[in-house]
């Protein structure tokens, strides 16, 4: 999964009616602050496989180690960190089974001037776009995101980026993802560094985010012959999305703009979730069409025009605990990738 219902929650996503747990505080002293977090996710899913029979598994679907802190430098100012990890729930004993994968880190600043942070996290696309329609447990939406050749670090690290302050309702956001000539993923003897910038509106229950990203950090990525792959192409997304009560629905146009001939992949969705007081009950559409010179065409013999939906219950055990059940179709060759999951979520 890409965020469990709290972490959306703390992103200010309007989760709703989804459960909560709160940080461990370590120390709170002096204007310094110190918490430790986590999670605990379970799920056995089924899933159908292009040909070949469908495949179940009892699997981790994110289980989460972290640590958060600030510290005031000044009336206006205040220094903040986050350091995540992951680990594997189901099969936690053994070498290499501890805290064997990293999520997020970054260090930063905020204040009246707004926020300003370097290191590793998501997206712009992910938290502006993408989530909104479709930030499920176990089955998400597809996305531009699947597009990109390259590894999700390259994706996701060596990021510097500033988000203003909300003002009248507007806030925008600018960075760049930054990949040396020193680094292992970038086989050019030049650096390589991204664009990407978003704005967004609210009022009221009502708010439309934009975004763009140049991509440039993967133009040296290896293309698999020691050579780089070169410019692979943008990605622009707008979501609108309208919360009334404990209704939320949005709605979303995406594009990967591919650099090659005839390779353009068009996403249009719409998501709602619902909090029923116990829960949340939620689910999406999306029409993907995608150019005959697109790998996803490619992949799929030829076809260029997919109907994707998902649905999902959860039920809240707990304010710290809640199980859910989901259901997918993508419809791809061979119902490649439907199927269907029940997991179990404790976060502390």
């Amino acid at each position: 999964m890409k965020k469990t219902l709290l972490a959306t929650a703390i992103a200010g996503a309007a989760a709703l009616a989804a459960t909560s747990a709160s940080a461990a505080t370590v120390y709170n002293q002096d204007g310094t602050k110190l918490d430790i977090y986590g999670n605990v996710q379970l799920a056995y899913g089924y899933v159908d496989q292009l040909g070949g029979d469908p495949e179940s598994e009892l699997a981790d679907n994110g289980s989460t180690f972290g640590a958060k802190g600030e510290h005031k430098i000044n009336d206006d100012i205040v220094g903040y960190f986050k350091a995540e990890w992951e680990y594997d729930a189901d099969e936690s004993k053994g070498g290499g089974n501890g805290l064997n994968d990293g999520d997020q880190s970054y260090v930063g600043a905020k204040g009246s001037f707004g926020d300003a942070r370097i290191g590793s996290w998501d997206q712009l696309m992910d938290d502006w776009i993408q989530d909104p329609i479709s930030n499920n447990e176990y089955f998400d939406l597809t996305d531009s995101s699947g597009n990109i050749s390259g590894d999700s670090s390259v994706r996701e690290g060596n990021k510097l980026q500033y988000m203003s302050p909300v003002m009248g309702g507007m806030q925008f956001a600018v960075g760049s993802n930054f990949e040396g000539d020193g680094e292992d993923e970038n086989v050019t003897d030049s650096n390589q560094a991204s664009f990407y910038a978003g704005g967004k509106y609210t009022v009221g229950g009502f708010s439309i985010a934009a975004v763009y990203d140049d991509l440039g950090q993967f133009d040296g990525v290896d293309d698999g012959t020691g050579a780089s792959q070169g410019d692979i192409g943008e990605q622009y997304g707008l979501t609108a999305q309208y919360t009334v009560d404990a209704l939320r629905v949005a709605l979303k146009a995406e594009r990967f703009a591919a650099d090659a001939e005839n390779a353009d992949v068009d996403y249009y969705g719409i998501g709602a979730r619902y909090g029923y007081g116990m829960g949340d009950v939620y689910g999406g559409y999306q029409y993907v069409d995608a150019e005959d010179g697109s790998d996803l065409a490619a992949d799929n013999g030829g076809d260029d025009s997919f109907n994707e939906f998902n649905l999902g219950v959860t039920y809240n055990i707990s304010s710290a605990m809640y199980t859910y059940i989901e259901y997918a179709q993508y419809d791809r060759s061979g119902d490649a990738g439907d199927g269907a999951a029940v997991g179990i979520y404790y976060g502390f």
